[in-house]
């Protein structure tokens, strides 16, 4: 094994090489360290012949960080956040925080949880940049290699390496429709249950939701007459047909009322999630993402409180 002198090493290429690999792209990770393109092009080669590795290669969409790039990043976000700790004597102060984070979410935490979290943030910290993204079939790939910084998830098997979560509160489905549906009055049956036109909203783009399953061991399929990505656009056609949607409990508490719905508890073993909250390794001590964590939950709880379902916390 090669043994590196550290005196050797300008320690400072390590924050270029963050860069490098969160943005994959010379010319922009040379904008975010407020560099030159060419003096990062300089550093970039220097990083090469240091790790002996190419650090980005050509992908089919651009320039994609290698395998050992990736795998470093964790461990460089970690590192380069317990430095600026052991300089920084002062306590974090939200008012001065500067910076962009990305964070993903499902279309229910967006109405739900982000305007509460904006309106937070607009009074706390006013310097603060957003990027909110849909949430991804692979989202544990983007927080993995530092392209999302926070995302929304439920409790399911254990994270992966280099990850880490916190349950948020504790969620139900319901099912909503018309007052005056014809079915709005009746008791149902997982039969009777399965055979009404169903809206689904497809969160991450399948075309099956988990009720579907529960349905299926029955020995019933139940006919999506509709699928949509948004969840208020569901319930908006719901309020004008004769269709029906199952949703969160806590979008349903909000906005049935307004739209003359009714809400009723659909006929099947289990229809309880745990919103959670997931994040990178490397973020886990920084304090200023601690801070916003701590936020997005106190908001989490309020929001669980409106919606009539348990709090975590």
């Amino acid at each position: 094994m090669r043994e590196t002198n550290l005196r050797g090493i300008d320690l400072n290429l390590l924050v270029l090489l963050d860069h490098l690999i969160a943005e994959r792209n010379v010319t922009r990770a040379a904008a975010a360290a407020h560099l030159s393109q060419p003096a990062m092009s300089r550093a970039l080669a220097r990083l090469r012949a240091l790790l002996d590795d190419p650090i980005l290669v050509r992908g089919a969409d651009g320039f994609v960080p290698t395998a050992r790039a990736r795998a470093l990043q964790p461990a460089l976000r970690r590192i380069l956040a317990e430095v600026r700790d052991l300089l920084a004597p002062d306590a974090f102060d939200p008012a001065a925080w500067r910076a962009r984070v990305t964070i993903s979410a499902t279309d229910h935490q967006t109405i739900i949880l982000l305007p509460a979290v904006i309106a937070r943030l607009a009074r706390e910290a006013p310097d603060l940049d957003l990027d909110v993204t849909p949430l991804r079939a692979r989202e544990l790939d983007a927080l993995r290699d530092g392209r999302t910084q926070l995302s929304f998830g439920v409790v399911e098997a254990p994270l992966p390496p280099g990850l880490r979560r916190r349950v948020l509160y504790r969620d139900r489905f319901v099912t909503v429709l018309r007052r005056d549906h014809p079915a709005a009055a009746l008791d149902w049956t997982a039969a009777d249950y399965a055979g009404l036109d169903h809206v689904l909203v497809t969160v991450l783009g399948e075309g099956r939701g988990f009720l579907d399953d529960q349905l299926a061991q029955l020995g019933l399929q139940r006919r999506l007459a509709l699928r949509l990505p948004h969840f208020y656009a569901a319930m908006e056609v719901v309020a004008r047909s004769d269709r029906v949607v199952t949703l969160p409990q806590t979008l349903a508490a909000r906005f049935a009322p307004g739209l003359d719905l009714a809400i009723r508890e659909p006929p099947v073993a289990e229809t309880r999630f745990t919103p959670t909250l997931i994040w990178p390794e490397a973020y886990d001590a920084d304090p200023a993402m601690r801070w916003l964590r701590e936020l997005i939950a106190e908001e989490a709880r309020r929001a669980s409180a409106v919606g009539a379902v348990e709090a975590v916390g």
